[in-house]
């Protein structure tokens, strides 16, 4: 385990990955520093004249302070802003890439089969509609030990017509490469175009052994759960995966090591910033949906959903005003962000606020347009028509910046911002880790961004590695500079460890050298040139920059024993 390196070149996910070596006490952690320099430094401060029979009492009083209290109070000090500063690097990415992963683009209007497969318990399958609703749910047992093959193919048959099932939506877990094999055996079978979708399932289970999941579907068990929640987070990810703790989501590194206090608040602000982002349908949206919505609280969330209920869907949203506990401060701060389809307002079905509803009234009127015309979405256009929108605001009695958000608005009302990001890869073939070769070229999708790199699945059931140095020709500090989790990326393959389950990917395709190629000739070139001299006396150079500075001590790196 021996390893050295300077404070100042120490990333974020080493300094993570030497606390918790050191916390399972496999490793010994600590800081370097040139003692006699600093030892010499305090000598100076405290001895002011040369006395000898005073001078080798002080120096053994500087030397003692310093080695038995200065010393390790400044490296726990280095060490806490170490892990300080780590932490929040490994929040931040953690916080991005929940984000892109809750901004996945729904797949709406197809009825999908939710599959959460495993060996002994069987294959557990739920049959969902395009609105959510769970029609059918069953067990089969195609994997080991029962290896029911054709017994499961003829019921799968069977859903796949009785529901018209045009998508199959299969969790990563254990004996997915096993059902996946099933599943294009069987889409071969069968004249009816069916695909089916990879679905990463971190956190199905720790949803469906919950309280609210065990609220949502009483009469099934924890199988059947999991696999309508793997169907739902294919149809809508937002309004599925509010429903479980971001931590359990695992897009993170380290996450279980670092300040849970702060990595808490940082997700849930995450998650708040994507359901506004997004809107919610009144009349659809669940209460863990809800409850994310600015200015609602859990208890408002639910009083909202027992409102409708009893009443039935809501037509205006300020029948909200109605809602126990809802008073005016907090419709202010979430009627924008609530829609009503068809509702008899059409403005009840964009982002426009019911504050704006009489500027947005004044302007379609002096443009030529009508409420019906926002009912058709007949209003694309609208702001070629205005020439001055300072004047029209003012005109208005709105601010410029409100009148340009009500006009995108008018233009494409209730736009999803999810439509732009990148839609799930559809597979109907199956891909093994011994059919890959160097050089091959696959398309994938990034499931994870860490701070040395991408984790890509290319659909082998392994998500291969890009290196931070393989992501892009131009230098970056970060991945997260390039690449986010959702994103469909030309990867290629580098080279397979069968037997460690490695993958080794770059994105470089085509392009500039990947690190593989830069490696190979540097030995190339290191074979035509004279070996550079050791230092002698196992003296080593160091660069200032390498050294961290604690008011007047030089402390120079971690050393790992």
């Amino acid at each position: 385990y021996e390893f050295e390196e300077g404070l100042a070149k120490l990333a974020g996910h080493r300094i993570l990955a030497l606390n918790r070596g050191e916390a399972e006490k496999v490793l010994t952690v600590k800081i370097e520093a040139p003692t006699e320099d600093i030892l010499r430094y305090l000598e100076k401060k405290v001895i002011e004249k040369d006395n000898p029979n005073t001078t080798p009492a002080l120096k053994a009083v500087v030397e003692d302070s310093y080695k038995r209290l200065i010393a390790p109070a400044i490296e726990r000090e280095i060490r806490n802003e170490l892990t300080e500063k780590a932490e929040d690097g490994a929040i931040k990415v953690f916080g991005k890439n929940l984000e892109q992963l809750l901004m996945q683009p729904p797949i709406a209007g197809k009825v999908v089969l939710g599959w959460d497969p495993a060996f002994r318990t069987g294959c557990k399958l739920a049959v969902v509609d395009s609105t959510g609703k769970v029609l059918d749910t069953v067990v089969i047992y195609p994997t080991a030990p029962q290896n029911k093959v054709e017994e499961s193919k003829k019921i799968l048959k069977q859903l796949i017509q009785k529901y018209d099932i045009s998508l199959i939506s299969v969790g990563n877990g254990t004996a997915s490469r096993e059902s996946e094999m099933v599943i294009v055996d069987l889409l071969k079978e069968i004249p009816k175009p069916v695909q089916y979708v990879i679905v990463n399932e971190a956190g199905a289970s720790v949803y469906s052994a919950s309280k609210l999941a065990t609220e949502e579907f009483p009469n099934f068990d924890v199988g059947q759960r999991s696999a309508a929640s793997i169907a739902r987070r294919l149809q809508d990810p937002l309004a599925e995966l509010v429903k479980i703790d971001p931590k359990s989501i695992g897009v993170g590194q380290y996450q279980h090591d670092m300040n849970q206090k702060k990595l808490s608040e940082t997700l849930g602000g995450v998650v708040e910033d994507c359901v506004n982002k997004v809107g919610v349908d009144l009349n659809t949206a669940s209460a863990s949906l809800l409850e994310y919505i600015s200015g609602i609280s859990k208890v408002i969330a639910k009083n909202i959903v027992a409102y409708r209920e009893e009443n039935g869907r809501f037509l205006t949203r300020a029948q909200l005003l109605k809602v126990a506990k809802l008073g005016p401060k907090a419709y202010e701060q979430c009627a924008g962000f609530m829609r009503i389809a068809d509702g008899k307002n059409p403005l009840d079905g964009t982002s426009v606020h019911p504050e704006s509803y009489d500027a947005t009234k004044k302007l379609l009127e002096k443009l030529g347009y009508t409420m019906e015309d926002v009912k058709n979405r007949n209003v694309e256009g609208i702001s070629k028509k205005i020439a001055d929108y300072d004047a029209l605001a003012e005109e208005l009695g709105i601010g410029a910046l409100t009148l340009e958000d009500i006009v995108r608005e008018l233009e494409k009302p209730a736009r999803d911002p999810r439509e732009d990001m990148p839609k799930p890869i559809l597979r109907s073939d199956v891909l093994e880790i011994k059919d890959l070769k160097p050089g091959m070229i696959l398309k994938g999708t990034v499931r994870n961004v860490i701070d040395f790199g991408a984790f890509v699945d290319i659909g082998v059931h392994q998500d291969g590695l890009v290196h931070l140095s393989e992501i892009c020709d131009r230098f970056i500090k970060h991945p997260l500079e390039a690449v986010s989790v959702g994103d469909i990326v030309d990867v290629q393959v580098l080279s397979v460890d069968e037997k460690k389950q490695r993958i080794q990917l770059t994105m470089k395709i085509g392009g500039g050298k990947s690190e593989a190629q830069k490696k190979e000739e540097r030995k190339e070139k290191q074979k035509t040139t004279k070996p550079t001299q050791k230092p002698k006396n196992g003296q080593r150079n160091r660069r200032n920059n390498d050294r961290v500075r604690k008011g007047n001590n030089f402390f120079d790196g971690i050393i790992i024993e």
